[in-house]
């Protein structure tokens, strides 16, 4: 109830906002020939034309003014899919019904947030616009996710209405339009650092992540032990969505031991840390998955939505096997989030890397088909990417990114980290081909940079999708300095996507700097690079 009301305020808020100073609805001084000027620079004119044209009431005289205008457009649009969201919800007339409802009324309401978020941050210039290109992204996301987790149950048509407002186009025209002042900004940030962790990560952050004493500085403590005020995760994050913690950090100690709970950390908690005992010893674990009657996104074991979320020490797990389909352990979409010293095991689909920035920081991650999946941007540091034992007949591959838009600014990056089997496929290596990924959506991005790759990676490296062609012309997959076994590139794939990255001004691209925050990555402790890599 209280993720609705924030939506709706956010709703009024904007809707009162565009409703002043420049936002009449009349089309007086408005030529067709002008609007034309301005929406066939996007990839959606005829939509662009459409909305825009009848609603404007002038015409924009600079790009910013288009911008805004476009992006008005398309809150409303969001709003008028909220509407037949909410419609939906009479159609349920089975569980999953129900289940695929209530994941696309809950991605539309993240996407109006997200649109507000935009919009009001360019506003008052309180965002920059690589965070514009960021919100924007994970906006489109949302809904890819909504329609794709209706392809889990067969159930695309019924929602089919949530596609009937334009309102990806719009989006997708948002990107288009906001990518001119990004590039603009990236030619003149080309700042540096020297620490291991982004430059979103506050000085206090760091403490905290580096502290051997963290846990004495934790505002309160989860334990299974007897007499303990909070025996379960989510009774603590209950009490923290109540505390008057003015958006700092807050700690929650998670003390060793196994948690059987499914856990949502949703957009009304901010700046959450969860501290464990080391990833050996505290383990939050769940069961759920689409072959028990979950969608993809449901089945995480935990679910992050509010930005700035922290998990030092902890492992993430989803134990429903290999003969349970997709299954995920951590779903996050939590924007600036760093997962440090963290485990996640599952089969296929563990890692859920749903949108927005992220980074992870010497953790560990099994699974076997598309482990590590999502249309965030991230980054994985010094990690270990493990294959697992899978079916019989099946291979593993490691990621499926989700990038479905040319504009959006993401992908997943893996640096100095090891890509290897783990202990239960080692017996079976030679029977089991493991890819570096495949193309999920048409703009699907992977790349890595000077990571070890074991003997086990097959040598064309990346698998097609479901044995088509899908994707190949228009992804963008890369392999920069890697070595080990399996990182001879003689064999790879010859798809006009792929390439082999020579120039050390590429692999920047899908560094810390650049692919999270748009600023400086700083380098792994005791490695050493190139700036910038």
């Amino acid at each position: 109830m209280a993720k609705n009301n924030l939506v709706l305020s956010f709703v009024l808020y904007a809707l009162v906002f565009f409703s002043s100073g420049s936002w009449c609805l009349h089309e007086d001084g408005e030529t067709e020939s002008d609007i034309n000027y301005w929406c066939d620079t996007t990839p959606h004119p005829q939509q662009c034309k459409y909305f825009l044209g009848r609603e404007a009431h002038h015409t924009p005289r600079q790009r910013k003014d288009f911008r805004r205008l476009v992006l008005e457009v398309a809150l409303q649009k969001a709003v008028e899919a909220q509407t037949c969201s909410t419609e939906l919800r009479n159609k349920c007339k089975s569980k999953r019904k129900k289940a695929v409802w209530l994941d696309c009324s809950k991605l539309v309401n993240q996407t109006i947030l997200q649109l507000n978020h935009t919009l009001i941050g360019l506003r008052h210039n309180q965002s920059s616009d690589f965070d514009a290109q960021t919100w924007l992204s994970a906006a489109l996301t949302n809904l890819e996710t909504c329609f794709s987790g209706s392809q889990d149950f067969n159930l695309t048509k019924f929602v089919s209405p949530l596609k009937s407002h334009n309102l990806t186009e719009m989006i997708s025209n948002s990107l288009a339009i906001n990518q001119f002042f990004v590039k603009q900004k990236l030619t003149n940030d080309q700042d540096l650092g020297n620490d291991d962790f982004p430059n979103w990560v506050s000085p206090t952050d760091r403490k905290l992540l580096q502290s051997g004493s963290l846990r004495t500085k934790a505002n309160l403590v989860v334990s299974q032990a007897r007499g303990s005020k909070f025996r379960t995760i989510q009774s603590a994050l209950k009490y923290a969505a109540g505390y008057n913690r003015r958006n700092k950090r807050y700690i929650i100690y998670i003390r060793r031991g196994v948690y059987r709970e499914n856990i949502e950390i949703g957009n009304d908690l901010n700046n959450i840390m969860f501290l464990g005992d080391g990833a050996r010893y505290t383990i939050i674990t769940g069961s759920r998955s689409v072959g028990s009657g979950f969608t993809t996104y449901s089945s995480a074991t935990v679910g992050v939505d509010g930005t700035g979320f922290i998990a030092r020490g902890i492992t993430f797990r989803n134990t429903a096997g290999p003969t349970k389909a997709q299954a995920v352990a951590l779903r996050s979409s939590s924007d600036l989030s760093v997962y440090y010293a963290c485990s996640f095991e599952g089969y296929q689909d563990t890692l859920f890397v749903l949108a927005q920035r992220q980074f992870y920081k010497t953790c560990y991650i099994y699974g076997t088909i598309d482990f590590i999946f999502g249309n965030a941007a991230v980054v994985f540091q010094n990690c270990m990417i493990l294959a697992r034992r899978p079916l019989k007949g099946q291979s593993n591959i490691v990621t499926a990114q989700g990038r479905g838009d040319p504009f959006q600014n993401t992908g997943i990056s893996f640096h100095n980290s090891r890509v290897m089997p783990a202990p239960d496929l080692r017996p079976v290596v030679r029977t089991v081909k493991t890819y570096l990924g495949r193309p999920w959506q048409e703009y699907s991005r992977t790349v890595y940079l000077k990571t070890f790759l074991d003997s086990h990676i097959d040598p064309l490296g990346w698998s097609p999708w479901d044995k088509t062609n899908f994707a190949q012309n228009t992804l963008v997959y890369g392999e920069y300095q890697c070595f080990g076994p399996g990182s001879s590139t003689r064999n790879r794939v010859k798809w006009r996507g792929y390439s082999v990255i020579k120039s050390a001004s590429v692999a920047s691209q899908f560094t810390v700097e650049r692919l999270i925050a748009g600023r400086s990555w700083l380098p792994a402790t005791g490695i050493p690079f190139t700036p910038g890599l």
